[in-house]
């Protein structure tokens, strides 16, 4: 039997706001398995974008355990955890979180400064990425010349172009208007039809119940399974 692409085991990250202790996640376990699509959906606030945050390594439990392919990313060091980030997973945001004063393809290329890779190298594979998505024309562009739909294809470009075992989706289609949110979570499928494992947190249960194959609802900090069911 393989090991799950992702689990958690009694994981939780508590915050102190003065005398009050907020608990965004509080005792979470599940498991997704490889080439999964899973959805986590939940309202604002309710400790979803901190799950996945503890998840990708960018936030650190209070206490629990996160393992991916079997290692235990709350025993990595800052260097190895740095190296977990960098070639292991792939990150969308809903803000885009693209550099204003970087081109398209700089933007893109940065995601291959930690690898083993030369300028030309990396601007290959940056290049490919985007004409990949569409995007040939808009190279040179900066981020402030494109439309919405064609930063967030800008940002899903720069989490693949590492080639990530795993991508971590933020409420990607939040900023976006009706067609570019089809068009994104139609590429997610499309990518993980082809074997990625992709996690995908969002408000939108129209998004869960038509694309997750395994899904969980996110309700002041306790994860349950999604009772609203989900689509193969």
């Amino acid at each position: 039997m393989s090991l799950p692409a992702l689990k958690t085991t009694n994981l939780c990250r508590y915050f102190q706001l003065g005398p009050q202790e907020i608990q965004a996640v509080k005792n979470v376990n599940f498991e997704i398995a490889k080439g999964e699509f899973a959805g986590i959906v939940g309202a604002s606030g309710s400790g979803k974008s901190t799950l996945l945050n503890l998840l990708a390594g960018l936030d650190t439990a209070t206490s629990g355990d996160i393992e991916v392919n079997g290692t235990a990313i709350g025993s990595l060091t800052r260097k190895q955890l740095s190296a977990y980030r960098a070639t292991q997973i792939g990150m969308i945001f809903q803000t885009f979180n693209l550099l204003p004063h970087r081109t398209a393809l700089e933007n893109v290329e940065m995601a291959l400064y930690f690898a083993d890779l030369n300028k030309s190298d990396r601007r290959s594979k940056a290049t490919l990425a985007l004409e990949q998505l569409g995007l040939k024309d808009r190279l040179n562009h900066r981020p402030n010349s494109l439309s919405g739909g064609e930063q967030q294809r800008v940002a899903v470009a720069r989490a693949l172009v590492k080639k990530p075992e795993i991508i971590f989706a933020d409420e990607p289609t939040g900023n976006l208007d009706k067609e570019n949110a089809h068009q994104i979570t139609e590429l997610l499928a499309e990518l993980n039809r082809s074997g990625l494992t992709i996690v995908l947190v969002t408000h939108d249960e129209q998004l869960v119940e038509k694309y997750t194959h395994n899904a969980f609802r996110m309700d002041f900090g306790s994860l349950q399974p999604y009772s609203g069911g989900t689509a193969k």
